[in-house]
């Protein structure tokens, strides 16, 4: 059986972008990838824009909650996406890792969020597409 590939979304506070991602990454990646995300500075509840960005895609993350960006986490993922999160995220050898240069939606209204989480859709889609190729070839 083949390892099934282990992606982590950071952002700072782990109730937006990375929360949007994860959702994406577990409704198109089915079974075949697990999904973690976390933030350096968590904050008490996913953003409700973001919920409702989601929603708006039939994607429900409203029940996650945002976790502490920690070492073993890091350690135990294939693949690191990093949007903001700067030098906070720790870096191991034999890893993947990409910055995702995206606005953060915190205080957005939910037209100026829309473009993010299409982004972030899209970004998911090619991400998926590469890991799962990645998988098939070992």
């Amino acid at each position: 059986m083949s390892h099934k590939p282990t992606v982590l979304f950071v952002c700072v506070h782990n109730s937006g972008r990375s929360q949007m991602a994860a959702g994406y990454l577990r409704e198109l990646g089915r079974d075949r990838v697990e999904v973690l995300s976390a933030g350096s500075e968590p904050k008490d509840a996913i953003n409700p824009i973001a919920v409702q960005a989601m929603a708006e895609e039939g994607i429900d993350i409203a029940g996650h909650t945002p976790k502490v960006l920690t070492v073993d986490a890091v350690r135990e993922s294939d693949v690191v996406i990093t949007m903001g999160c700067g030098d906070a995220c720790p870096i191991f050898p034999g890893k993947r890792y990409e910055d995702w240069e995206l606005d953060d939606p915190a205080g957005q209204s939910i037209d100026a969020v829309r473009p993010i989480r299409d982004e972030i859709r899209s970004r998911v889609e090619t991400l998926l597409s590469e890991v799962l190729l990645s998988r098939d070839d070992q």
